[in-house]
């Protein structure tokens, strides 16, 4: 595994992003574990695009602009509910006064996943970059794949996860704030928002 490989998914995966801000909103909003349960349905929304990388799947997403259009929507539209949501005290910033907070962990799975699964840049962006790093002297691709992948997933759960940390560590300062915590759920809102228009930009 090449030095430039991890390099390069280090720049990605710190590069904030809808599964890093819902992260780090959810360790705001309810604490530590459940930022780290964010971290983990964040990992498991990439799988998806990898296997379509790994089974071609991507390179009709990425040629058919009915498809693509079709999938950046619902992503774009999945944005903008996060941002209403959150601005209505209903969704990613929905504080809760107790040190466990109120979202179950399945809900928190089953957000960070769909983020991540409607982004269509993540399926265009493995099917580009993973080959890359795969050895043109390599009879079976595949098992390098997957071991890029896992690679890559593992540091995704790793970064996001220190997120989260950092943002539970200031968790009391937000909450004991109304002001603040005001601020903060129109910033993330405005960051949903203005992420939904960057990939509504997007082109195939």
């Amino acid at each position: 595994m090449s030095i430039e490989f991890l390099i390069t998914s280090l720049i990605i995966v710190v590069s904030p992003g809808t599964g890093a801000l819902y992260t780090i909103a959810t360790g705001l909003s309810q604490g530590f574990r459940k930022s780290v349960i964010a971290a983990f349905g964040c990992t498991l929304g990439i799988v998806p695009h990898l296997a379509a990388a790994i089974a071609g799947l991507a390179a009709i997403l990425h040629t058919s602009a009915v498809v693509f259009e079709a999938f950046k929507y619902a992503g774009v539209a999945y944005l903008l509910y996060m941002a209403w949501n959150t601005l209505r005290e209903h969704g990613t910033l929905k504080v809760d006064d107790t040190r466990s907070g109120s979202t179950s962990a399945a809900k928190i799975t089953g957000t960070a996943i769909l983020i991540n699964v409607l982004n269509p840049k993540l399926s265009i962006f493995f099917l580009a970059f993973l080959p890359q790093f795969v050895p043109v002297d390599a009879t079976n691709s595949l098992p390098h794949m997957l071991e890029l992948s896992a690679v890559f997933m593992a540091m995704t759960f790793v970064v996001f996860a220190i997120y989260g940390a950092f943002a539970a560590a200031v968790r009391d300062h937000v909450i004991s704030r109304p002001k603040v915590l005001t601020w903060m759920r129109r910033s993330f809102a405005a960051a949903f928002v203005g992420l939904g228009f960057q990939l509504a930009k997007t082109n195939n």
